[in-house]
């Protein structure tokens, strides 16, 4: 059963603006035009932020599994929020971890040059959510980063809800729950922590919708708010340890 905040996505939010390009399933163009003004910093970074800036991981020469992720962001009663969704716990790897919604590149999503990665995205995001991808304005596409635990060298595609659709959890033994995020909640100190893994690595993290967001969809979510210019001073030296199994 989908909860209150889930059920809420089937109904119109206020959009402010009439965009003249809106993303229309797999042949979804990519436009800024017609965007809610509190998005326009996201739009502007996005159209100049270099991959260093997003992540000191960058996808090798050659080589790598070529995938694409949608950062969704829809307006909720508390303002802006972001779509994520929660991996099943009996997953083989990343078992109960937060993450946008995505995956690889099928043949059919066409040149991962060329709009194979909002193809995937969209694609990625109504299999695992149950969106509707009509609904959805693609207004920018981030630089391919990499996670080199899984060899995914991975796409952001940067979308705008502006006709929300009922989601949920389409197949159970994969995802196990959809929801969203305030980006207030997301910006509040109390709420950012630094993740310790027992290899030495450390990274941003929140602690929101019960939930820890960490790792590879943290590092984006982390700098997004950076260039946005919607960060908060935090304590980075409050930190979550992790276990192996992470």
């Amino acid at each position: 059963m989908r909860s209150a905040r889930e059920q809420r996505y089937g109904e119109e939010a206020d959009v402010r603006g009439a965009a003249s390009g809106s993303a229309s399933g797999r042949d979804a163009a990519v436009t800024a035009e017609g965007l809610p003004e509190w998005l326009s910093p996201v739009a502007r970074a996005a159209a100049t932020i270099e991959p260093r800036q997003l992540s000191r991981f960058l996808p090798p020469e050659s080589g790598g599994r070529q995938s694409a992720v949608l950062i969704l962001f829809g307006h909720g009663p508390r303002g802006p929020e972001l779509l994520l969704m929660e991996r099943a716990g009996t997953l083989r790897s990343h078992a109960g971890q937060p993450s946008f919604p995505g995956g690889a590149l099928d043949p059919e999503d066409g040149d991962p040059d060329g709009p194979g990665p909002v193809r995937a995205a969209l694609r990625e995001a109504e299999e695992e959510t149950g969106l509707d991808p009509s609904g959805v304005q693609v207004f920018g596409v981030l630089p391919r980063l990499y996670i080199p635990v899984s060899g995914f060298v991975v796409t952001p595609v940067l979308g705008w809800w502006r006709r929300p659709s009922p989601v949920g959890a389409v197949d159970q033994a994969e995802t196990a729950r959809v929801f969203t995020v305030p980006v207030a909640d997301l910006t509040d100190p109390a709420h950012r922590v630094t993740t310790r893994h027992p290899s030495g690595h450390t990274g941003p993290a929140f602690l929101v919708e019960n939930a820890l967001v960490w790792g590879f969809t943290a590092g984006v979510i982390d700098r997004l708010l950076h260039y946005a210019g919607w960060e908060i001073p935090w304590d980075r030296d409050k930190a979550v340890p992790l276990d192996w199994r992470s």
